[in-house]
């Protein structure tokens, strides 16, 4: 299996960074092949709603010329998919929603003159996230998004990890949040 882990968190040693660390090293121990690519690196400009992209139905197709097609190429290329961000004001980061605007458009061919395909159709799909509300309170919004997202693009939704941070002054990793993230990726291995 391979495991496509866009990361949307601006900080590298953060707390999404610390659970990212065992959900992966658990994946890598199931035999998944894990890349994890950390969005804030990347050049991901928003979407223009301009339509190029519904002309071919084989190819991205987007006139943008920054990393859209090379991540586009990535999801592509994987079996799993796996967004891993922090949750600010109820939703992911602006890298992974302008990310998001850009794949719905350049991967589900729906909106051009005649409807199209699906290019990923059936691939999976998965949330690990943390935040400084209860995450049934503070997730709740972006998991219900994503599920209307994967439900609209034919994407198998698998599911969401999240952890709460309780503030800057206390310790966010543990030894209990380890083992719920790590049997968090064996559920996603167990179902891929």
């Amino acid at each position: 299996m391979k495991a496509l882990v866009l990361m949307g968190s601006p900080r590298k040693g953060g707390n999404t960074a610390a659970l990212l660390a065992p959900f992966c090293e658990e994946l890598r121990a199931g035999g998944a092949e894990v890349e994890t690519i950390w969005l804030y690196d990347r050049d991901i400009r928003p979407c223009l709603a301009c339509l190029r992209c519904q002309e071919d139905w084989t190819v991205f197709g987007c006139g943008q010329r920054d990393d859209g097609q090379v991540l586009f190429d990535k999801v592509l290329e994987s079996d799993l998919i796996v967004l891993a961000t922090p949750i600010y004001a109820w939703y992911c980061t602006p890298p992974v929603k302008a990310l998001l605007d850009r794949l719905v458009y350049g991967m589900n061919k729906f909106y051009g003159r005649k409807k199209g395909p699906s290019l990923w159709q059936g691939k999976a799909m998965a949330l690990l996230m943390t935040c400084g509300y209860r995450p049934e309170k503070g997730c709740d919004l972006f998991e219900e998004g994503m599920r209307r997202y994967c439900k609209h693009s034919g994407l198998w939704y698998l599911g969401s990890h999240a952890e709460r941070h309780l503030g800057y002054d206390v310790l966010f990793m543990d030894a209990d949040k380890e083992n719920r993230t790590r049997a968090f990726a064996r559920e996603l291995l167990g179902a891929v």
